[in-house]
């Protein structure tokens, strides 16, 4: 089936029609991976349309960008502003926001001075990982391919050159027939998932691995531990093996596209009953609460369009 595409998009300050926000092929960010980005969901909720933790994601953004050395040419408050109308230009009709900023066309060296630029894309994303799955959970493997060690990629940054990584090992996963793919860490320990972060229970105890165990600080991740830590529900962050996959009682990895997935398997092994487990489901409804309104959303969190 062909990709439908929304009608508008921001780019480099207007929003313009989806055709017409084009870049040169020498741009720096295609040859090079130079681009930093995040990805936005916006909830319709009892109050109306509301975008999820925006200003946490769009401050990520800039600690990107940081981290690179990449000159931001938009405050904060524009790149809040242009996700906002670029959901309004396409009469809220997409659930999902890509900002990335991205060193555009100048000198064709790896250091080359070149513009940043910067674009605000939507569409209607859905279930990441297909249809049922909130429900249902997903069969995963552990892949193959290690994350980066640490200072070679810095795992911290939302950019698009350590996105290769996570497409090793989604690709295998899909090649295999698994819904998703697990990374170790260059220690041999978990790190996560092609693009989630991961939570396993443990006698009613959530178990979560270290930023320091080469993955994204998750903004989804902050939410879940925020949330459950609120309810009395005990949150470890710690180093864990391979192993305690195939031994915890439950397991999920969660992310901004993926939102919160159980994982029923892995390698084959099912994971404690090989049904969504009672503290995945109370996580599920921790989250998705803050949209229909049975979770009080006392941090802010939901942004009014």
């Amino acid at each position: 089936m062909a990709m439908q595409y929304p009608e508008w998009i921001w780019h480099n300050g207007a929003i313009k029609r989806w055709a017409d926000a084009t870049t040169h092929v020498m741009s720096h960010a295609l040859h090079y991976g130079s681009s930093v980005f995040e990805g936005i969901r916006s909830y319709q909720t009892p109050s109306g349309p509301a975008i999820f933790r925006l200003t946490d994601h769009n401050t990520r953004l800039f600690a990107s960008a940081k981290i690179y050395d990449m000159a931001m040419p938009y405050s904060l408050e524009q790149i809040n502003a242009a996700c906002r109308d670029v959901l309004k230009a396409n009469d809220n009709t997409t659930d999902y926001l890509r900002p990335v900023a991205y060193r555009g066309l100048g000198g064709f060296g790896l250091s080359a001075d070149t513009p940043t630029d910067m674009a605000v894309a939507t569409w209607k994303m859905g279930q990441y990982l297909g249809a049922s799955v909130l429900e249902q959970g997903i069969d995963a493997c552990v892949s193959s391919w290690q994350r980066f060690a640490p200072n070679t990629l810095p795992a911290g940054a939302k950019a698009g050159g350590n996105y290769l990584s996570g497409q090793l090992v989604a690709r295998e996963a899909r090649r295999l027939g698994f819904g998703e793919g697990i990374a170790l860490a260059s220690t041999g320990l978990l790190s996560e998932g092609a693009g989630e972060n991961l939570f396993l229970v443990f006698d009613g105890a959530l178990h979560t691995t270290p930023v320091s165990a080469a993955l994204l600080n998750g903004i989804t991740r902050n939410t879940i531990i925020t949330l459950a830590r609120d309810v009395g529900i005990e949150v470890i962050e710690r180093d864990l093996p391979r192993e305690y996959l195939y031994l915890c009682d439950e397991l999920f990895m969660c992310g901004t596209a993926a939102e919160i997935t159980p994982i029923r398997s892995v390698d084959g092994r099912q994971v404690g009953t090989g049904k969504v487990g009672p503290v995945t489901r109370q996580v599920q409804e921790l989250f998705f609460g803050l949209f229909n309104g049975s979770t009080q959303d006392k941090y802010g969190w939901l942004e009014p369009l």
